[in-house]
């Protein structure tokens, strides 16, 4: 694993006050957020969010195209501010900013770009520091607004979650991509060499997404996509598991299926060829199609891939190939739980009953039902059912936003002051 070791640099307590920012870039789409924060008694007064997608070309265009596009988003949410959200006289708005992509961080509020993943490929912010280049673009749009915290979005989740419950000691992100982090004890982190936090304890990345190993499982449709994908050799683990390859993968095996076994006739459908045309959405609509006709599954081989006429036969393979992607993937990141959980002791069977809680969040986990109840069975299995009866997995929708407006609160420029 790529490690990277993160200090909270300060206790989230409940105590924070008044009123945040977050903006959570870690995809396809990105979230802005706004939490008013009422102090020990109040927690989570009010919190409201937008979710945008980012146009295809700005993915792999200029830094300055994507910020500015971010900024214009996050100006547009700040002017839709109601009546309900007080910023307090005087100050400047603060932003927890949740940056989803390997980052070397120097500060709380700076980091540059290692190399960006999921789909993006722009090199000029390889290097570059991702906070100048979002406040850069807030100036350009006139935004008054400080970046208090830069934040993973595991980060963010895990943070979140132990704000809301303080049994939470990991978080695993499953969506276009996927991350994990855990709380460890400091002195048991052989690398770290830095004054010991006072809580005792410190925050793993793992960036587990950048994990290989021979013991996975790659098959020869792995290796086509990795070796024609924009980071070949990286990511591998990532590429098994996560929102953003699945239906690329189910993609090239009905691709094989028909150039040796002509599953949709003599001719390939032309559209069957082009990359990343059948998404994790797509896939997972026919996968969870129940109708006797598979109708679902027959309308999208129709409408995304140009395929008419389909035989229930046929139907039932292309379902039957989405099971084996969408299980393998699911059942791997369960094995990826439980080397967290094994790595912290929690996995033992014994009289300490000590509820373990994962904080989970990703649109593949929360929307891909067959995917997240593959996982959760699976663990149980590996577990054992009286390890698993402690084991919790908690979706926290928002998590890594309300985190990181929570990092931001933590962090602000105004805390002397009070």
């Amino acid at each position: 694993f790529l490690k990277v070791y993160w200090s909270y640099g300060g206790h989230i307590g409940r105590q924070e006050k008044g009123l945040f920012y977050a903006l959570d870039l870690g995809g396809t789409n990105f979230r802005v957020l706004r939490v008013q924060l009422g102090g020990k008694e109040g927690r989570v007064v009010k919190q409201e969010c937008d979710e945008i997608s980012i146009p295809a070309h700005l993915m792999t265009g200029t830094s300055q195209e994507l910020f500015d596009f971010i900024a214009a988003a996050l100006a547009k949410f700040v002017a839709s501010e109601g009546e309900d959200f007080h910023l307090l006289e005087g100050r400047q708005r603060e932003l927890g900013f949740t940056f989803s992509f390997p980052v070397k961080q120097s500060s709380i509020a700076s980091g540059t770009l290692i190399k960006w993943t999921k789909g993006f490929s722009i090199d000029e912010t390889v290097g570059a520091d991702v906070v100048a280049e979002l406040s850069s673009a807030l100036d350009r749009q006139g935004l008054d607004m400080k970046v208090t915290a830069l934040v993973n979005d595991t980060i963010g989740t895990l943070a979140g979650g132990r704000y809301d419950d303080n049994d939470v000691v990991a978080a695993v992100i499953l969506g276009t991509g996927t991350n994990a982090a855990y709380v460890e004890r400091a002195n048991a982190i052989p690398k770290w060499h830095g004054l010991l936090p006072k809580s005792g304890d410190m925050v793993i990345n793992m960036e587990w997404g950048n994990f290989r190993s021979s013991h996975l499982p790659l098959t020869e449709f792995d290796q086509a996509l990795d070796a024609e994908s924009l980071n070949p050799g990286e990511q591998i683990y990532e590429k098994l598991i996560s929102g953003m390859y699945l239906g690329e993968i189910v993609r090239r095996v009905l691709l094989k299926m028909t150039e040796e076994a002509s599953l949709f006739g003599d001719d390939i459908p032309p559209k069957l060829k082009i990359p990343f045309i059948l998404r994790t959405p797509h896939m997972s609509m026919m996968h969870h199609d129940t109708s006797p006709d598979l109708r679902t599954v027959g309308a999208k081989l129709k409408d995304v891939l140009g395929i008419q006429g389909t035989s229930l036969k046929t139907r039932r393979l292309v379902v039957d190939v989405c099971d084996i992607v969408a299980k393998r993937g699911a059942r791997l990141a369960a094995a990826g739980i439980h080397g967290v959980l094994k790595k912290l002791g929690r996995d033992i069977p014994g009289s300490d009953k000590h509820r373990t809680v994962i904080a989970m969040d990703g649109g593949l986990y929360e929307h891909y039902t067959i995917f997240s109840e593959t996982l959760e069975n699976t663990l149980r299995e590996m577990l054992g059912e009286e390890v698993s009866s402690s084991v919790v997995i908690k979706l926290a929708n928002d998590g890594s936003g309300i985190g990181a407006a929570l990092l931001a609160a933590a962090h602000s420029q105004y805390l002397e002051a009070e």
